[in-house]
């Protein structure tokens, strides 16, 4: 069938159209480096060509207009059920393939579906009610009351919110650290997510990178010679509770050493705690060092849809009261008071929270994450076993190893890669048998990858240190 979408006659609905189908997602085009500018290496230490994702103007779904007597024929609902019939069949496909980024797919929220009728919006501050009575403030102060226990603060000395995602939590406590310490110093390390740095250009910060150690984790000798050279300025630092790309933790006690031996009293300095993944895992992690604010900290963030498996991005950012008031302003229109960054606020996501935090419990959580660490455990063991050079944190279940040659198969896998290495999220949707599918198709491709011998896997010591490198030279 043919509609006139107002630029000429359109077939949206063709004969062989089988909405069972799944759609092939090509590999994407390399970027040159005339557009990128700074090239990688790739695993032969030759300059890398960059792969960027498919520019989706080519595959996108175009809004067309109905026909004129569309009510009569019913072609057009026809028509969008087959594509979101296959748009759902692409979906398992692509969920079944799922591993390199940190979100838990396992999830059912099937009775919280009577609430989709809804235009649920938390605008404003989530502690005072606004004019506009279609809320769920009752459940997102629950949630944060949850998470306030978890980290040690007593109700009445934080302030948070539910936020859109991680990011916007991280934008927020870098906010605050800035309003705190308007000609503070932004410390973060070299493998800290890019929303901080985001912040920093955002907020026109000044920011100092800070040195890594192998592990990924923040160089506090690095820090310390950083801080002496700037003493005369107060220091907002962004600490890591799990990096992006090795999931790394920060040792928090270390840098509030490092900051007090530097002459910063605890007036001088405030620390964000960026916990997008690791944040609401490390607590149920026996003998791991603790995130609390009972530690001169100013505030911490974490990502809802990450391991607590909420289906749409969002998050929970919890600072001080003390801190809040800079930010505050009343707003007649609402009838309440807004300190947040987005103002309107997704609804839903604080009942989809509250829902799984009262299913689970603690001991939900603390069987989930004893579960993931053992799985990347098995992985990181298989991979080693196979030859492949293979890293994994201590409190982390993020595998590291050596990135593949293939990017089709990275794409198959949706691998997260930078330069010469790429990484598994172990998380809890993540089980044996999908690792295994996983490992033997890389081990039966990766045969081909090298059956040349003037081909060898690449050296990857200077990312994860030659204690886990399975190259000519470190096997």
């Amino acid at each position: 069938m043919e509609i006139d979408n107002g630029l000429g006659m359109v077939d949206i609905l063709s004969e062989d159209f089988d909405p069972t189908a799944v759609v092939a997602e090509p590999v994407p085009p390399v970027v040159t480096g005339d557009l990128i500018g700074k090239l990688a290496e790739d695993l032969n230490g030759q300059p890398r060509e960059i792969v960027l994702g498919r520019n989706v103007h080519t595959t996108c779904l175009a809004v067309t207009e109905p026909d004129a007597n569309d009510e009569f024929t019913g072609d057009k609902d026809a028509y969008m059920a087959s594509v979101l019939a296959r748009y759902r069949k692409t979906l398992i496909e692509r969920t079944r393939h799922h591993l390199g980024y940190p979100y838990n797919l396992d999830f059912d929220y099937g009775a919280l579906t009577q609430l989709q009728h809804f235009s649920i919006n938390n605008l404003g501050d989530p502690f005072i009610e606004s004019n506009y009575g279609v809320h769920s403030r009752q459940f997102e102060v629950g949630v944060l009351d949850w998470f306030a226990r978890l980290w040690e603060i007593e109700k009445n000395e934080y302030w948070g919110y539910i936020t859109n995602c991680g990011t916007e939590g991280n934008l927020h406590g870098i906010l605050v650290g800035r309003e705190v310490f308007p000609d503070g110093i932004l410390y973060a390390s070299k493998d800290t997510h890019y929303s901080i740095f985001k912040a920093a250009r955002m907020y026109r910060m000044e920011c100092v990178k800070v040195d890594t150690l192998i592990s990924g984790e923040i160089d506090c000798s690095d820090f310390r010679a950083k801080l002496v050279a700037n003493k005369d300025k107060p220091a907002i630092i962004n600490v890591n509770i799990g990096t992006t790309v090795k999931g790394a933790v920060d040792d928090l006690d270390l840098v509030i050493q490092t900051l007090e031996e530097c002459g910063f009293n605890h007036d001088r300095f405030y620390i964000h705690c960026d916990g997008a993944l690791f944040g609401l895992m490390m607590p149920f992690v026996k003998l791991a060092p603790k995130v609390s604010f009972k530690k001169p900290i100013g505030s911490v963030s974490v990502s809802g849809h990450k391991f607590v498996g909420c289906p749409m991005p969002c998050g929970v950012q919890i600072t001080r009261l003390k801190h809040i008031n800079v930010l505050s302003n009343n707003v007649e229109y609402l009838a309440s008071r807004d300190a947040t960054i987005m103002g309107s606020r997704n609804g839903h996501a604080p009942i989809f929270l509250w829902y799984t935090l009262n299913r689970k419990g603690y001991k939900g959580f603390q069987k989930e994450v004893q579960k993931c660490l053992r799985n990347a455990h098995y992985l990181k063991d298989r991979l080693r076993d196979a030859g492949i050079s293979a890293m994994l944190n201590e409190l982390s279940s993020t595998v590291v190893f050596e990135r593949p040659r293939d990017e089709e198969f990275v794409r198959r896998w949706q691998l997260a890669c930078q330069g010469n290495i790429a990484h598994v999220v172990v998380m809890p949707s993540v089980t044996i048998d999908k690792l295994d599918d996983f490992l033997n198709e890389l081990v039966e491709k990766r045969s081909t990858w090298y059956e040349d011998e003037k081909v060898q896997p690449p050296c990857v010591a200077a990312d994860v240190g030659s204690e886990n490198c399975a190259c000519g030279k470190h096997k």
